[in-house]
């Protein structure tokens, strides 16, 4: 009995063998398959850089390139405006703070809205760090982003005959590239129809950004009703951030 067991037993190698040999054989095929698929997709993946490079080494100043110098050029002048910027402490940094005064009722310029005079030195008002004022205006010494405001307080009392139905206020810019003014903030209020003593401020102020040379002034719609009896009442400035 024992021998007939050894006898039913050994021809069961030689199939176990065959079947690990396919397995083998398919094995090696799908390895083959998968080499064959990763270098097809490496090659796909290297047509479109070989086709950028040889489109860059045909025409190296093309308008392309040009576009990415000036937007390169662009990016280097900002970041060295704000490494400059970023350096300055507090106490360093540009700042203007200008108080009302009694006015020139002969300042409007051309078809424009009369420009407000300010004082830049007695009392509460200052100039600091090369942020200065000359011909009614605050000239930018530092371009980068500044935050401007000013409030104006226009006041009555004016017979009903000439007292006009609103007042306005423009914070505007000028530039030595387009001197013609340009709005940077406006505000406009109506007056009451039944007040004859009356007072009304407007208060204007933004983050703007500024270049080198700018020009900031304050323009009304009547310099008549400005009230610069008070520097709180009417005031003018800004300051780098």
């Amino acid at each position: 009995m024992e021998s007939a067991v050894e006898i039913g037993a050994e021809p069961a190698a030689p199939g176990g063998a065959q079947s690990s040999g396919m397995q083998l054989r398919r094995d090696l095929r799908r390895m083959r398959w998968a080499l064959l698929l990763c270098l097809l997709a490496v090659l796909l993946l290297l047509l479109p850089t070989a086709y950028l490079l040889l489109g860059n080494l045909r025409a190296p100043g093309s308008c392309g390139s040009q576009v990415t110098e000036d937007g390169g050029s662009r990016f280097l002048k900002q970041r060295a405006v704000a490494a400059v910027t970023n350096t300055l402490s507090s106490a360093e940094k540009p700042r203007a703070h200008l108080t009302v005064k009694k006015q020139d009722l002969a300042s409007a310029v051309g078809s424009h809205m009369p420009i407000l005079q300010w004082e830049d030195k007695r009392g509460l008002a200052f100039t600091k760090n090369n942020l200065s004022y000359s011909s009614n205006a605050l000239v930018i010494p530092v371009s980068g982003d500044y935050y401007v405001y000013a409030q104006v307080t226009f006041r009555g009392p004016v017979e009903s005959s000439h007292k006009p139905s609103s007042v306005t206020e423009i914070i505007t810019k000028v530039t030595d590239s387009y001197p013609e003014p340009t709005q940077l903030l406006m505000g406009t209020k109506t007056l009451s129809e039944n007040s004859n003593g009356w007072f009304q401020p407007i208060y204007l102020g933004a983050v703007v950004s500024l270049e080198v040379g700018d020009k900031l002034m304050v323009n009304v719609s009547d310099i008549k009703l400005v009230d610069y009896t008070k520097e709180h009442k009417t005031f003018f400035g800004a300051f780098l951030l």
